[in-house]
């Protein structure tokens, strides 16, 4: 088991997330000439543009939550407990600053040098470069705890510290000294802003009162209150119009008219919760809010009565989703639905391709009207939805339950909004018994006209999307005696499955709603899941086990146990060789169906509330108890080969983090990102080598067809023999070829050479031979490569077959040829040619190392050194085709 904890799926990515609780902050970039705001997102950061709101960067994910961040002209700095980092270029970490006994909860940039606070109090300020303490101040909390700082404009050296106590004090901290002592206000500081007149600083306090105040002749200038609880964030207009703008715990935003020392305007509800971030854009009738409810919104201040106007917004889910599915058959768009009564759909391809549905409600136009925050017809929280995109350009192609509803609504994804109808029999209006009923489950049919509903009384009704109209129900009156916990409809439209809490399983004629047979289980059913292409059902019982049955032959033909709690959801692979299951045992498990065998399990921080697979088998989708994010898994059997052997029945899962919203490397955060981001520099071959592999540049003629040089002998082998040249006189000597030459060689050298004596030199090596044995032993391999390089095919043919005893070598010679490869695959030069070389060398002597177990245990050697080095090469070739698929989709 691999230390991942999965052999099928590897963490991808998180969606869904644009903000929390965290300020927002923003930097203006003088190259671009564009301001881009930063949110925080959990481990990482996000940067987005603020002219459409587009993703530009993700930062590297830090160990744990980030707590605070701050900006200065080129940095990014962000809080981790009591580390600081300085992120270049808004992704990697350039620096890191380390010191701090306490979590730091305020930073702020100060020319060369950085001001960090933490929770006891103590401030720090380093040299950004040398990343070293310049000078520390330590304050007690009982009377002076930190809780905000800012930097007067124009004053030298100095900055205004903030208290929870409500008193403030200018220090010094070039002579880290005390100019002056503020007594407040009498309430907790909050905040603290530069106004754009110099001297004077807005102070927000814990009682609503923003004080703007003279610091220079300690006098107070105005005061404002506003009734909605803490100042949590404040912001000065600066393009003309003399307005401060402020925000609240309860998501209200207030404008102040600072001339006339009035209210000027109010947003009401600009969030659903407390506004933990605001920043008016220098010289520009903009604004950018965040919140904690997970949205970030642009405002432009257009309005009659000078407020603000949405302009622009990126928002998730405010509250943890319920049920998450793949829409389409490509399995680039995901449909979740929340526990904020929303429906939404994330794209797998951009995240500017995501939207929203809306807000389920009663009454849509009414809701318009009112407003979100005040809507008395919002609906309950979606708990089952389902999804068929075959004519959802027709009509509506959703269709949702809700919390104790008996209404089923219908949602149109082409137009992005809650459709035309409103589900319901007219018995449960009509009955004052059935009143109470709550539509449980629903599904659609593959041809996308039909929809079936079943209820907590026993009811299963049909209705038609097209017309909205009842179409008739299974049973008489009721399909089953208990709850109705989930419906399937097959590919043909010709069998209604249904599963009730009376721990049965019938099957329906879906034409006539006729019974056609039932099917007994020991336990009450929790859930199903069909798989249409295949007709294998799954079925969730209440003892924490998963039957699958065959609705062809409607028996059980398998039994997965293992789970150790309840089980919230099951989905099947497209090819239905898995069925991947989840339950509040916070483990996620895989099982093999043709073999009946789990193989593969790992655990997760927080249970999994729904899980959904791609149509393409690409990605796995998750949700979790009490977070607003969709995990997004990558199925690892589609890049590589996996064996999945089946695990044994004590095996112990592994806890896997999830993913983050960037690619996660192996090494510690807080280890790997002191690295800096530096620019593309020239690297040699030998600099190359060390981290991927380099070719010999060679003509490919000198090694491709090394394996193949038989088949190009006989292919080149003369159809007639040569013809004899004309013999010159037998007393003068000739050299053969095309073109006759006179031999001019000396006699003694004649003689040598026909001798018919065998020379004792030919039973020895060859010179290639020598040097093979001569260079191994001290490891001077370079002049073996060399040589080999000047052979020709042929030649380099027949030295490698002279390696052999047979052929006058021997078994050392080769195992010195075998360390000579050896060493060649751990140095990555030359990688083409000892591929060929070996695979020669393989070809040739395979009989051989067979048989002499020194050869085999040095092949042994060469068979790792070759997976190391490729291993290198196929991630960067998995990731180059993955960014290729992306490139590819993206553009249609």
């Amino acid at each position: 088991m691999p230390i991942s904890g999965s052999k099928i799926f590897c963490g991808y990515r998180a969606a869904g997330f644009s903000s929390n609780h965290v300020p927002l902050v923003v930097r203006y970039n003088v190259r671009h000439k564009d301001n881009y705001v930063v949110t925080c997102v959990g481990k990482s950061f996000h940067t987005y543009n603020c002219s459409k709101l587009g993703l530009v960067s993700v930062s590297d994910s830090h160990a744990c939550d980030i707590e605070c961040m701050a900006v200065d002209a080129t940095r990014v700095f962000t809080a981790c407990k009591n580390k600081i980092f300085a992120f270049n270029r808004g992704k990697h970490v350039e620096h890191s600053y380390v010191g701090h006994e306490s979590n730091v909860h305020i930073l702020l940039p100060f020319g060369n040098h950085l001001l960090s606070v933490d929770e006891k109090s103590c401030l720090k300020i380093w040299d950004i470069e040398a990343e070293e303490e310049y000078l520390e101040l330590k304050f007690e909390n009982a009377s002076f705890q930190v809780s905000a700082l800012v930097h007067p404009n124009t004053y030298l050296n100095k900055i205004l510290i903030g208290s929870k106590q409500g008193s403030l004090q200018l220090w010094n901290i070039h002579t880290s000294k005390l100019i002056y002592t503020f007594p407040g206000w009498g309430a907790q500081i909050t905040i603290l802003e530069q106004a754009p007149a110099v001297d004077v600083i807005a102070v927000g306090h814990s009682d609503g009162q923003i004080v703007l105040h003279n610091i220079r002749y300690d006098e107070t200038l105005m005061k404002f209150t506003q009734e909605w609880g803490p100042v949590t964030a404040i912001s000065f207009r600066t393009d003309g119009h003399a307005v401060m703008v402020t925000g609240s715990t309860i998501g209200h935003v207030a404008l102040w008219d600072l001339e006339k020392k009035r209210l000027l305007s109010q947003i009401r509800d600009a969030h659903h919760s407390a506004v933990s971030g605001m920043k008016c854009l220098p010289c520009e009738p903009l604004m950018v809010t965040s919140s904690a409810d997970n949205s970030l919104k642009v405002w432009i201040f257009d309005q009659p009565d000078g407020g603000g106007r949405l302009l622009n917004q990126r928002t998730g889910h405010s509250a943890p989703p319920n049920k998450v599915r793949f829409h389409d058959r490509k399995g680039h768009n995901i449909l979740s639905a929340g526990q904020d009564s929303t429906l939404q759909s994330f794209s797998t391809v951009h995240d500017s391709k995501n939207r929203s549905l809306g807000r389920a409600s009663y009454n849509k136009k009414e809701s318009k009207k009112v407003g979100l925050k005040k809507d008395l017809n919002m609906m309950p929280p979606i708990t089952d939805f389902t999804s068929e995109s075959s004519r959802q350009s027709d009509w509506d192609s959703i269709v949702a339950c809700h919390r104790g509803c008996t209404q089923v609504t219908t949602w149109d994804y082409n137009r992005y909004t809650m459709g035309k109808y409103r589900l319901q029999h007219q018995r449960f209006v009509q009955e004052k018994s059935l009143r109470n009923t709550t539509a449980l489950c629903t599904t659609i049919s593959s041809c996308g006209n039909f929809c079936c509903v079943g209820y907590s009384s026993g009811h299963v009704d049909v209705f038609n999307l097209q017309s909205g109209l009842h179409r008739g129900y299974a049973g008489n009156p009721v399909a089953h005696d208990g709850a109705v916990r989930g419906l399937a409809i097959d590919g043909l439209n010709q069998l209604l499955v249904s599963a009730g809490a009376d721990k049965c399983v019938k099957f329906w004629k879906f034409k006539h709603k006729e019974l056609v047979s039932t099917l007994d289980l020991a336990y009450q059913i929790s859930k199903i899941c069909l798989h249409r292409d295949s007709s294998m059902l799954a079925v969730a019982l209440d003892d924490f086990s998963v039957v699958i049955v065959d609705i062809d032959t409607r028996r059980v033909v398998r039994t997965f146990t293992g789970h150790r709690n309840c089980i919230t959801d099951m989905c099947f692979s497209p090819d239905c060789r898995w069925l991947i299951t989840t339950s509040m045992d916070s483990s996620v498990r895989t099982w093999d169906l043709p073999t009946g065998r789990l193989v593969d399990c790992f655990l997760v921080d927080a249970a999994v509330t729904s899980i959904a697979i791609s149509p393409t088998g690409e990605f796995l989708a998750t949700t979790h108890v009490d977070d607003l994010g969709i995990y997004l898994w990558s199925n690892m059997t589609l890049y590589h080969h996996t064996s999945l052997h089946p695990l044994p029945s004590v095996y112990e899962p592994v806890l896997v983090d999830l993913p983050t919203t960037s690619a996660k490397t192996d090494e510690p955060a807080e280890e790997n990102e002191v690295q800096m981001y530096q620019s593309s520099e020239f690297k040699s071959p030998q600099q190359i080598a060390d981290e991927l592999v380099t070719l010999s540049l060679l003509p490919t003629s000198r090694w491709l067809n090394l394996l193949n040089l038989d088949t190009i002998k006989k292919r080149n082998k003369p159809k007639e023999p040569p013809k004899v040249p004309k013999a010159a006189p037998f007393f003068i000597p000739t050299i053969p070829g095309l073109q006759p030459k006179f031999d001019i060689q000396e006699n003694e050298e004649k003689e040598k050479f026909e001798s018919k004596v065998i020379s004792s030199s030919l039973l020895s090596y060859t010179a290639f031979g020598k040097l093979v044995e001569k260079s191994v032993p001290s490891r001077q391999y370079g002049t073996i490569m060399a040589a080999m390089k000047e052979m020709s095919p042929s030649a380099i043919d027949i030295e490698i077959r002279s390696l052999a005893p047979l052929h006058g070598g021997s078994v050392e010679l080769m195992v010195a040829f075998i360390k000579f490869l050896n060493h060649s695959f751990t140095s990555n030069k030359d990688f083409e040619l000892i591929q060929a070389y070996l695979g020669l060398f393989l070809k040739v002597h395979g009989e051989t190392i067979a048989s002499e177990p020194e050869l085999i245990e040095e092949v042994k050697l060469i068979v790792d050194s070759q997976s190391r080095a490729w291993k290198g090469l196929q991630i960067q070739f998995n990731q180059s085709l993955c960014l290729i698929n992306y490139l590819k989709s993206a553009t249609v």
